[in-house]
């Protein structure tokens, strides 16, 4: 059975106004911050909050025997990721591309 794709497909689901479609979604420019954001679980803080009462704990671990420093972008990578290596230092094969 052939189907014509480019005909209009009218169901009764799409017979609303467009203005019954406007009022159920909600103004972006509104400005109103939703307070039960599902896609804010952890509850981070907004720009501009006071952190200074908060003290992070990290372990910063050295550089190990495989791992070298790139001399372009200063991240530290694996020892097969060298792309070549001169005088300075090692340059990845990410910063070599």
């Amino acid at each position: 059975m052939a189907t014509d794709y480019d005909a209009p497909r009218k169901t009764e689901d799409d017979s609303e106004s467009i203005e019954a479609l406007k009022e159920r979604v909600p103004d972006k420019l509104s400005g109103a911050v939703d307070v039960e954001d599902a896609d804010n679980p952890s509850g981070f803080e907004l720009p501009g909050a006071d952190l200074s009462d908060l003290e992070l704990d990290v372990v910063v671990l050295p550089a190990q025997e495989d791992e070298f420093t790139c001399i372009e972008c200063f991240l530290v990578k694996h020892r097969t990721q060298i792309h070549h290596e001169n005088a300075i230092g090692a340059v990845c094969v990410e910063c070599a591309a």
